[in-house]
């Protein structure tokens, strides 16, 4: 009885290290909320630029930059996040940036020209980004190292259900009401969140004497480098890269300030982004999967909905509705992938993850004109498996095995990394279906000759379906090539996705090089 009550006191000491606290549980959780309204923003208003260029009488090319103008601002800001966090605190760095992205949120809604709106949401996008890291950086510094597989799954969801469902969430939104309120709709949860930091967060305590360390020559040349590497990724693929004057010269920013950023991060003494936590092996690693699972994330949000907008003329609302399939998958998977977590080395639940994806790409490389929502389904919720499988246990394989001191600041670059990875999976998936198509028009043109009776039969059905109307003749051959270049856009969209197939074939082979994480302790991390 009394080596019962002598073991008590180890137990009960035992079980709170492991017990997660409820405040600090409900202030985690807000902070979560407040990273999927930041990367939603990213992709929410995909689905409704067209509705947002005749709002404000756009171009074409200029409504393009209500959202480049928030990728860049949000690039920048990733890696700077890690050196703020530090010296504001978690609280008040979150605390800013929740405040600072509900106030340009409020003010891109107000927009009545394009030059306004591309200032607002590029400020959206700087402030809205300091709060994706720093829940990356909470969940792996703040919580028992037991409970990753409780913490993984959430942030993992949000980092990939975010942008997977913002042309669902756009397109509904924009349709129930109108542009406006994609924007609009931030401001309360906005306020909520600003409010709830404030209160809740305990963190960490702000060391405020590193503001004093900045390193500003090493801010400018990282801007330079980040911001011009994403406008030459977004602008090059449609202007034919180098050929384009502004994107040479963007290109040459870039490498001149790349050499200048990686001089100064590596010599001066408080650098703005330390890049020697590259060092360790699982986390340079966990950066490349993250950086190639990007490419798949935000290639194949931007690749489906193009589709089915240019073949199959879907509105923005009824592209929501097919896309919702992956976002349905994915928050079926987050409690799956937790559990499998507790029993299943990270590295085959990765692996499991890469090549499903693949499966999932292989399944659309037969795509023809036909495929609808149905033939959309299975290929759909392949990606969301795979997609969950993937991203979090590379999380935590990255973020999770690293010293506590060293989170901060690693969290921004793994951040950065899968959005730099998405920026350069959509612009080789624009430059190969450019490529392809021209390709596919001229192979399909040497085939439709007078010499081929199935196109000459065609072209007399369209003649004889159009007398009466004008030049019958000249109209039909104009409807012919019209089937002609949609069916060669058709034949790209396959070979993007037998490219992705093997690329994420050969990338889980990567997982080989990976070193078994650590089984986890209960001790906290901090």
């Amino acid at each position: 009885m009394a080596n019962a009550t002598t073991a008590n006191p180890a137990m009960m000491s035992g079980a709170s290290s492991e017990r997660i606290a409820p405040r600090r549980l409900v202030a985690f959780l807000i902070m979560v909320f407040g990273m999927f309204m930041s990367i939603l923003d990213i992709q929410v208003v995909s689905a409704s630029l067209t509705d947002i260029q005749a709002g404000l009488s756009a171009s074409s090319s200029e409504v393009s930059w209500v959202q480049t103008s928030y990728l860049i601002a949000e690039v920048i800001a990733i890696p700077l996040s890690g050196f703020l966090s530090r010296a504001l605190g978690t609280r008040l760095l979150f605390a800013i940036s929740a405040a600072g992205f509900t106030v340009a949120s409020f003010l891109c809604g107000f927009a009545s020209t394009i030059e306004e709106m591309i200032v607002w949401r590029a400020i959206q996008g700087f402030l809205g980004a300091g709060m994706i890291p720093t829940v990356f950086a909470s969940a792996y510094t703040v919580f028992p190292r037991s409970k990753f597989y409780i913490v993984g799954p959430i942030i993992g969801l949000v980092a990939t259900l975010a942008p997977t469902i913002g042309p669902t969430v756009g397109g509904f939104i924009t349709d129930a009401m109108s542009w406006h309120w994609l924007f609009f709709i931030n401001i309360v949860p906005g306020i909520g969140i600003t409010v709830g930091v404030l209160m809740l967060v305990d963190f960490d305590q702000p060391n405020f004497a590193l503001l004093n360390r900045l390193d500003w020559f090493g801010l400018i040349a990282m801007a330079g480098f980040l911001g011009s590497l994403e406008y030459v990724l977004e602008e090059g693929p449609q202007y034919e890269w180098l050929q384009d004057t502004s994107v040479a010269i963007f290109a040459w920013i870039c490498g001149i300030s790349a050499i200048a950023f990686f001089y100064r991060v590596l010599t001066v003494e408080e650098p703005i982004v330390d890049i020697r936590a590259f060092a360790d092996r699982n986390f340079g690693i966990g950066c490349l999967i993250s950086f190639c699972v990007g490419i798949g994330l935000y290639g194949l949000t931007y690749i489906y909905p193009r589709y089915l907008s240019e073949v199959r003329g879907y509105s923005a609302l009824m592209i929501g509705q097919t896309m919702f399939v992956s976002g349905i998958t994915m928050f079926l998977m987050a409690p799956v992938v937790g559990r499998l977590m507790q029993r299943v080395d990270l590295r085959l639940i990765i692996a499991f993850g890469l090549v499903t994806f693949a499966m999932g790409s292989y399944q659309m490389t037969w795509i023809t004109r036909e495929y609808d929502f149905y033939e959309l389904l299975l290929p759909q919720i392949l990606r969301g498996i795979g997609m969950m499988c993937a991203m979090v246990p590379t999380n935590t394989i990255a973020l999770g095995t690293l010293p506590p001191d060293r989170v901060k600041n690693a969290s921004g670059l793994f951040n950065l990394t899968r959005n730099c990875g998405g920026a350069v999976g959509l612009a080789i998936i624009n430059q190969v279906l450019n490529d392809r198509t021209d390709l596919h028009i001229s192979r399909l043109q040497d085939r439709v000759t007078w010499g081929n009776a199935d196109a000459v039969q065609t072209l007399n059905q369209f003649t004889q379906r159009l007398q009466g109307l004008g030049d019958s003749g000249l109209m039909a051959l104009k409807q012919l090539s019209q089937i002609v270049h949609r069916q060669a856009v058709v034949m790209s969209y396959g070979d993007v996705f037998f490219m992705l197939t093997l690329f994420y074939l050969g990338l889980s082979l990567l997982v080989l090089v990976l070193k078994k994480p650590a089984a986890p302790s209960s001790e906290p991390a901090h």
